[in-house]
């Protein structure tokens, strides 16, 4: 590790702050004992986390070049190894051990981060569970989604075979000429290749491969109160599928083509010598994770946000975040969205809500309509109007608590 530059801090010492910009190393701690405290609790995890040798902080902001999502402090005198996001590649191929050390916590973090905003989002949406899988066969049934239905009712039956709806299933199958198996999959193959439509995983299945996007589009869905939501699509060089070879959970979303696709498919047996032969893959997919962990600790503070107000123009902040556009005083910012895209990213569906962004535009003149379109004339003033609300809601949270 004598590559990397090594700092010291005394006790009692800030040494990263939650909303920092331009955070571009994170920490590796050699001696000494950091306190990690969030603004936002998360379900599930530790409030005053204390963090000793071998563990790491700081590296979700390096790593996606947003802001700092959390805040560290020396509870003693400590020796840290400092890692700028540029020198990750460096890292893995001098210590494989510590690279998977961080993209299995970043995928355990992740999915607590994803339980919490499930909770809260859609609150009857269920855990994962293999057994939910003749569930989803009898959505996409009832959707007439032929073959959706044989996916889940085959995977059903193969990771189930004696399970409480194995009769059904295979009723099911008989009814629309499918076979009980769907055909093997030669896992030794890399390359695999999708036609428009077809399902590459299904939703509560356990998952063996993650997958690099080579070409085409793939659609990530979960099915929601028995209705089926959208979650992404994405695009060639995008990476999916990792949370379950990970950390070993059934997969959390359903996979589908989008067209033509073509993936590279990595396994458990050879992720970890695929990172060390090729450390550009495991910077990409901590790169991906970072994004996908800062996004969603940006949804989980923004969903715990009481006034709807707030709610909003925290919305707008976090895209301009997102599309690391510069906040200055007088810069101006485009978000290409209107007022029904924008209240639907924050979950207000009612048509009287769109008063409330007539009342911040009445309210604070930087925020205006032009062309259909939302734009922000400062979005140094947005920034402070975003802080406001927060900072109200952590008042309210610590007035909650004295009572």
């Amino acid at each position: 590790m004598s590559f990397f530059q090594m700092v010291t801090f005394p006790a009692n010492s800030y040494i990263i702050v939650e909303g920092k910009k331009d955070a571009n190393n994170f920490y590796i701690i050699r001696e000494g004992k950091v306190r990690v405290t969030r603004e936002t609790a998360v379900v599930g995890e530790d409030p005053n986390q204390v963090l000793g040798p071998g563990d790491f902080f700081g590296v979700v902001a390096a790593m996606s070049q947003h802001p700092q999502i959390e805040s560290a402090t020396s509870l003693t005198n400590v020796s840290l190894i400092s890692v700028s996001y540029d020198q990750f590649g460096t890292l893995i191929q001098k210590s494989t051990a510590v690279a998977m050390n961080i993209i299995r916590f970043f995928s355990m973090k992740l999915r607590q981060f994803d339980t919490t905003i499930t909770r809260l989002s859609f609150r009857n949406a269920v855990e994962e569970d293999p057994n939910e899988l003749f569930k989803i066969g009898e959505y996409y049934f009832q959707q007439q989604n032929t073959s959706h239905a044989t996916f889940a009712y085959q995977s059903y039956l193969k990771h189930l075979p004696n399970g409480q709806f194995v009769p059904q299933a295979k009723l099911r199958l008989q009814t629309s000429n499918q076979p009980f198996q769907a055909p093997p999959i030669d896992y030794n193959k890399f390359n695999r290749n999708y036609k428009d439509s077809e399902m590459i995983f299904c939703e509560h299945e356990p998952g063996k491969e993650l997958f690099i996007l080579q070409s085409g589009k793939v659609k990530i869905s979960k099915i929601v109160n028995q209705n089926e939501v959208m979650l992404a699509v994405l695009q060639a060089g995008d990476i999916f599928g990792e949370m379950a070879i990970l950390d070993n959970k059934p997969r959390s979303a359903s996979a589908v083509a989008a067209g033509d696709v073509e993936l590279l498919a990595i396994n458990k047996a050879n992720f970890e010598g695929m990172v060390k032969a090729q450390p550009q893959l495991a910077t990409r997919l901590i790169t991906l994770l970072s994004e996908r962990i800062w996004i969603a600790y940006k949804q989980l503070a923004n969903l715990l946000l009481k006034d709807p107000q707030g709610r909003v123009v925290d919305t707008l902040m976090t895209l301009a975040e997102k599309n690391r556009i510069k906040v200055a005083p007088k810069q101006a910012y485009n978000f290409e969205i209107g007022t029904k895209d924008l209240l639907k990213m924050v979950g207000l569906t009612d048509p009287k809500d769109e008063l409330l962004i007539s009342d911040i535009m009445k309210n604070n003149k930087f925020i205006r309509m032009d062309m259909g379109k939302i734009v922000c004339t400062d979005m140094a003033e947005l920034e402070k109007l975003v802080q406001f609300y927060h900072k109200k809601a952590n008042m309210e949270n610590k007035l909650k608590k004295l009572k």
